[in-house]
């Protein structure tokens, strides 16, 4: 659901930038309540897992596919604010390497798809598991909304801002209708994916899963992880990059949701080229090999630009608590 250049006019993109940046800036900010050693690498990881999943479209609809967003995945794996961040990360990447969203926009997709998505995820996540028995079926129960409901969130977040800023002349109504329509259908995608990667998770470190750890969750899910974290990221980097190589090539190439809406409703060719059009990893490559290289590119550089940024935010923080 990456908005290109062009969709939404100056200002309001502007607009979104601030806003994005104060939420991501925040998001931070709270994040040093929770800033263990062991969430520095696990941020990274879901960062980088989300990417890979990012590049998975899947058929939704003759003609139409989606992808994971990934919100409500990793606000669910490593709390809010470090959700917001690890998504973040993959949106600045996707923009500015791969093309895939407007540099212009990027303060439009990090609000959507990082900042909307993963606190409406948080709060339907947090609010069913905490009304409803407390078990681990329960718990996969809200994961599954979390996602549903973030994906729609997104959606209709964007249809906020082309009201405010769109330049193209189409009836809010039927774009409304339409984006809300084919992303619940993607919604349920995003909410059986999201489920299944946390049911994975807390099957083998259901300490990892930062959206459980204070609700005493009975069921098959119960013991406590042991070892270190080194470990874990290793192996799930090497599930992305598997994903990467070997699915990434053999995923949907019908439109997305937002391209498919752009077309029906003929606002499509007001996109325009970015200023990272001309990379060349834009588009993820043409071929089955340039999407696989394009892919592990993608995963190693989010997770070291995520891993890298928490790291020195983390080290910065306790210098400034260091009396001098």
């Amino acid at each position: 659901m990456h908005i290109p250049d062009g969709f939404i006019n100056g200002v309001t993109s502007a607009g979104a930038g601030v806003i994005a940046a104060g939420g991501v800036g925040a998001a931070l900010r709270q994040s040093g309540k929770v800033l263990q050693d062991k969430r520095i690498p696990m941020t990274g990881l879901v960062a980088a897992f989300i990417f890979a999943l990012q590049m998975l479209n899947f058929p939704v609809a003759a003609g139409t596919s989606g992808h994971l967003i990934g919100g409500a995945l990793a606000v669910i794996l490593v709390g809010p604010w470090l959700g917001v961040a690890a998504v973040s990360t993959v949106v600045i990447v996707q923009s500015f390497l791969f093309a895939d969203g407007g540099v212009s926009a990027l303060g439009l997709n990090t609000l959507n798809m990082a900042i909307i998505s993963g606190l409406v995820g948080w709060v339907v996540f947090r609010g069913i598991t905490r009304v409803l028995p407390k078990r681990w079926t329960i718990a996969l129960v809200a994961t599954f909304a979390a996602g549903l409901v973030s994906v729609v969130a997104a959606a209709t977040g964007f249809v906020v801002q082309y009201s405010l800023g769109g330049v193209g002349d189409v009836n809010l109504a039927t774009v409304f209708t339409a984006m809300v329509g084919v992303h619940f259908l993607i919604g349920i995608g995003e909410g059986l994916i999201t489920a299944a990667v946390v049911g994975l998770v807390a099957a083998s470190r259901p300490d990892l899963v930062f959206g459980t750890h204070d609700l005493n969750l009975t069921g098959s899910s119960t013991r406590i992880g042991r070892g270190g974290i080194g470990g874990f990221v290793g192996v799930g980097l090497a599930v992305a990059l598997v994903l990467a190589l070997v699915v990434a090539p053999l995923a949907s190439s019908d439109p997305d949701g937002l391209e498919r809406v752009a077309i029906d409703q003929g606002f499509a060719d007001d996109a325009v080229d970015g200023a990272a059009a001309d990379s060349p990893l834009a588009d993820y490559g043409e071929d089955t090999v340039g999407v696989s290289m394009a892919g592990a590119i993608g995963i190693a550089v989010t997770f070291a630009v995520g891993v890298g940024a928490l790291g020195m935010w983390a080290l910065m923080r306790r210098r400034r608590r260091v009396p001098t």
